[in-house]
């Protein structure tokens, strides 16, 4: 009898420390470092491309299917966020609500005029254009 309610202790002890819980689109994400989405372009510093968690609002769904959405970055800047794999759908209802979201992050460099001729360097790393992310998961925060 004590082992049965120490095993029903141990066990609703466990539901009183879980995680936050809300709707998970795609696979679930990791969480163990997430960092906020206002300072993913700091904390990429001069990669082109990271593998990260990032936790922000999104300010607007674009496409339901193969979910497009876009994340408040800080300063009138957005993170344009699409799933790797196409067959996720996210509601539009998620606009306005804070996500965890786990996968790549990668600079969007604009094109040089002067790109297309062989042996010319190119200016790409002085001429950001913006920050995409392919999810493979998202946590939608309640």
């Amino acid at each position: 009898m004590k082992i049965l309610l120490l095993a029903l202790a141990i066990f609703s002890s466990s539901f009183a420390f879980a995680q936050k819980k809300g709707d998970i689109y795609g696979e679930k994400p990791n969480g163990t470092e997430v960092i906020e989405a206002s300072k993913l372009d700091a904390f990429m510093d001069t990669k082109p491309r990271i593998s990260t968690t990032i936790r922000g609002v999104v300010t607007k769904v674009i496409k339901s299917r193969g979910g497009w959405f876009t994340i408040d970055a800080g300063g009138r800047k957005v993170i344009t966020v699409h799933f790797s794999k196409y067959n996720i759908d996210v509601p539009i209802r998620l606009a306005g609500h804070t996500v965890i979201v786990e996968g790549v992050a990668e600079r969007q460099f604009a094109a040089d005029d002067s790109q297309h001729i062989v042996g010319q360097k190119t200016q790409h790393a002085n001429n950001p254009k913006g920050l995409t992310f392919e999810a493979t998961g998202i946590l939608v925060e309640k």
